[in-house]
């Protein structure tokens, strides 16, 4: 019995790491597809609303669509104007990097020439080059996820029915509210984290714009982004804008400085009061469970990863807490402060 145990453990995580080396050799295509299965919740409620209202499937799924093209198109333009406004702007923020990074260096520890044969100028400009070009594979990419994303949303509508059909009255029951309890969740989730990240953008805009910190709407939008990665999300989206206010107003470091506070009271204020009195345990996913779930599908899939972390890791949750076998699991992933009462 003992041998059963430990085979079955060796299976277990070999099977896992196959798994992940198949997730991670074929991210081209599975991250499309997971991202267009996360949107089948966002935008599946609608289309079989407006199904149940007689209105023909075709129209609706291409209103949302160009509603959802449109948005991303906006941003991408967006963001790439920015990554080319600052590209075009880094050469007056040259002398003063090089001031700054020469002030750090110890003149016993480095050659006098360390920095200079770094040739900042050249690496960040490539560095911003590139991230220019990746926002146009990004929208190359999202060819493949509305294509998925379509097909989806086009048998929405009758999945209760098929499930009805093929199971029995308990399971189909079952695994309707597993499905409903998922889309309630997700999209509760996105809404909310939507209109607090929407808040923490606005807010850094306003501040940094009052410090004059050049391209202040840029990180604004960045704070925004970035925000729907929890914990070090907001941490990263702090770092650019600090940094350019101490290279642009180098020697005088009181603005950075204003940066710095600024942007850790913003984050205390929403990250710690706001958030979750608004968000409340909406998904009651244990902190380090999202924590690892963080580090896990951002070393897999990278950014994009990080961003999809916590609700890949709520729909895990969800259908352990509805299967008999995995309840255990889903109990464990889960904050647990409903049982405490239970228990005292």
């Amino acid at each position: 019995m003992k041998n059963v145990n430990i085979i079955v453990a060796c299976v277990f995580i070999l099977t896992l790491v196959a798994v992940g080396m198949v997730l991670k050799a074929a991210q081209s295509v599975i991250l499309p597809f997971v991202i267009a299965w996360l949107l089948s919740y966002v935008f599946g409620p609608i289309v079989r609303f407006m199904a149940r209202k007689k209105i023909p499937i075709f129209f609706t799924i291409v209103a949302v669509l160009a509603l959802f093209l449109g948005v991303c198109a906006l941003g991408a333009i967006f963001m790439n104007t920015r990554v080319v406004a600052f590209a075009s702007a880094y050469p007056k923020y040259y002398d003063q990097l090089i001031a700054l990074t020469k002030s750090f260096a110890s003149s016993d520890l480095l050659p006098p020439d360390f920095w200079d044969n770094i040739n900042w100028g050249e690496r960040i400009g490539k560095y911003l080059l590139s991230l220019s070009g990746s926002l146009v594979t990004f929208m190359s990419n999202l060819v493949l996820v509305i294509v998925f994303l379509v097909f989806m949303l086009l048998g929405s509508p009758y999945v209760e029915y098929k499930i009805k059909k093929a199971f029995s009255v308990d399971s189909g029951s079952r695994i309707l509210s597993v499905l409903k309890a998922i889309s309630t969740q997700i999209g509760s989730y996105l809404t909310l984290q939507t209109l607090i990240s929407v808040s923490t953008g606005v807010c850094v805009w306003l501040a940094l714009s009052y410090l004059r910190v050049d391209f202040a709407m840029t990180w604004g939008v960045l704070a925004f982004a970035l925000n729907f990665i929890p914990t070090i999300g907001s941490i990263i989206a702090s770092v650019p804008p600090i940094l350019l206010a101490l290279v642009q107003y180098y020697p005088n470091t009181f603005p950075a400085i204003g940066a710095a506070v600024s942007l850790l009271l913003i984050q205390m204020l929403i990250g710690n009061v706001i958030t979750p009195k608004v968000m409340g345990d909406s998904l009651d996913v244990s902190p380090v469970v999202i924590l690892i779930s963080l580090f896990f599908w951002g070393w897999l899939w990278g950014v994009i990863g990080a961003l999809l972390s916590v609700p890949i890791v709520a729909i895990i949750k969800i259908i352990c807490e509805n299967v008999d076998s995995l309840n255990t699991v889903g109990v464990m992933m889960g904050t647990g402060k409903q049982y405490k009462k239970e228990f005292e």
